[in-house]
């Protein structure tokens, strides 16, 4: 006679295996269906537009079909577009200027006054007033700057690269700013600080708008504490966002597919993100209405951000704090998460490494909210170094996704042999919460 634990085994460990493999053929069919989206709505998936309306109706309808009741939570944000590449222009017109996401738009012409980093209301002088100010990346947010900048009488702001980075960047003021704010590289913030003086050109909108977050839960044998995971949906408007965050949304949307089939022991709430590159916003706004009780529920989230870079690592989230840098171990439970997805890692010889709680994912509303994270990402803009590619092959000084953010963020920048590895790894570990005997 079976004892019951044994007899418990035997029911549950059928279901789990349903969903510790997944095809990465389905999981490219879902990706073949975005960018098939984004070809016909402008060649984005951006919140606030047709093709992440589009974007949500499709993973709404595929849920449905898997027996799913959908929730589409709707939420507004501040939707910002550039409307035309930004000017820099002294002596010559420099080349390389980014607009800084939710900068004003305006045409300015005014004499370049240094200010430091722009961290202190001190930095910007008398003479900054009607200048066009010029600040060094880091040390505080590019919302502070702007709006020390602002107040100080600035006319435009020029935020230049720091000593030793390459080209220029890109990034978010978070909230609509009056004045024009460009990003330039470090060689030529030191160029505009030599000129007699330089006009600032943006042309940028900011509305109001309203989008929304796809979820749904499976049933479940008891009503114990809630897995989560999620991906955030939306792409930037430069691109289709394949890898960014097609990847990660299309894995989720085939684990919730098979999970569908199944009954598993403890339910798994799926979660398909709006305006995570507007600044998290679907995210925060879900966490920010959950009841205390209802954040209790929530033994862990687990987020998948990028998921197939294609010059890759495979990054998993330091839920212990072992690594020693930047932020602290993630709330309790959070190491466990981690322990999951190194041993899957490990039991088929693939190499892993931590990465840092940043912030810039939507794991980080759940963490501030005291509830349990982890997750994988595979690398955005940032460079391989001589020792990853060691690691993990592929090209050194090279973007391990060199279209992060940008037009070329197609099928052919996706790596389907990583995306079976992560899209593998979610499965395993939503198995493992979702079926804790087994």
């Amino acid at each position: 006679m079976l004892t019951h634990a044994l007899l418990l085994l035997t029911l549950v460990a059928p279901d789990a295996r349903l969903i510790d493999t997944i095809s990465v053929d389905a999981v490219m069919g879902h990706l073949r269906a975005f960018q098939s989206i984004a070809d016909r709505h402008g060649g984005n998936r951006a919140a606030g537009l047709p093709g992440y309306d589009a974007s949500a109706d499709y993973v709404a309808a595929r849920l449905r079909e898997a027996g799913y009741t959908v929730e589409l939570q709707p939420f507004t944000f501040e939707f910002f577009r550039e409307i035309r590449p930004a000017l820099l222009k002294g002596r010559r017109a420099f080349k390389g200027v980014t607009t800084l996401r939710f900068s004003g738009s305006g045409d300015v012409t005014g004499r370049p006054v240094g200010a430091g980093d722009g961290c202190q209301a001190a930095d910007f002088g008398r003479a900054a007033r009607r200048a066009v100010g010029v600040v060094s990346r880091g040390s505080c947010s590019f919302r502070v700057k702007a709006e020390h900048a602002a107040r100080a009488g600035v006319a435009a702001l020029v935020v230049a690269n720091q000593r030793g980075e390459q080209g220029t960047f890109k990034g978010s003021l978070v909230v609509p700013q009056r004045l024009p704010v460009v990003g330039v590289s470090h060689e030529a913030g030191r160029q505009v600080l030599r000129q007699g003086g330089v006009r600032v050109v943006t042309r940028t909108r900011t509305d109001r708008r309203t989008t929304r977050n796809v979820i749904a839960q499976t049933a479940a044998t008891s009503p114990g504490r809630v897995v989560m995971a999620g991906a955030h949906l939306d792409s930037v408007p430069e691109g289709p966002g394949i890898n960014d965050n097609a990847s990660g949304s299309a894995a989720l949307l085939e684990l919730a597919i098979r999970l569908g089939r199944t009954t598993p022991e403890r339910p798994v709430r799926f979660a398909w993100w709006g305006a995570e590159e507007q600044g998290l916003i679907g995210s925060k706004h879900y966490v920010a209405r959950l009841s205390e009780r209802q954040r209790e529920r929530i033994e862990v989230y687990l987020n998948f951000d990028m998921i197939g870079s294609p010059n890759h690592t495979y990054a998993i989230f330091d839920g212990d704090d072992s690594d020693k840098k930047g932020a602290k171990a993630g709330p309790p439970g959070s190491a466990r998460a981690e322990r999951y997805f190194q041993r899957y890692f490990d039991a088929r010889g693939l190499p892993h490494h931590g990465t840092d709680f940043k912030g810039n994912s939507d794991y980080d509303p759940f963490l501030k909210a005291g509830i349990a994270v982890g997750g994988l990402f595979t690398g955005a803009g940032d460079l391989k170094t001589a020792e990853e590619a060691r690691r993990y092959g592929g090209t050194a000084g090279r973007a391990k996704d060199p279209c992060y953010h940008e037009a070329c963020d197609k099928l052919a920048n996706v790596n389907e042999k990583v995306l079976e590895a992560t899209s593998n790894a979610m499965a395993h570990v939503v198995s493992k919460y979702a079926w804790p005997r087994t």
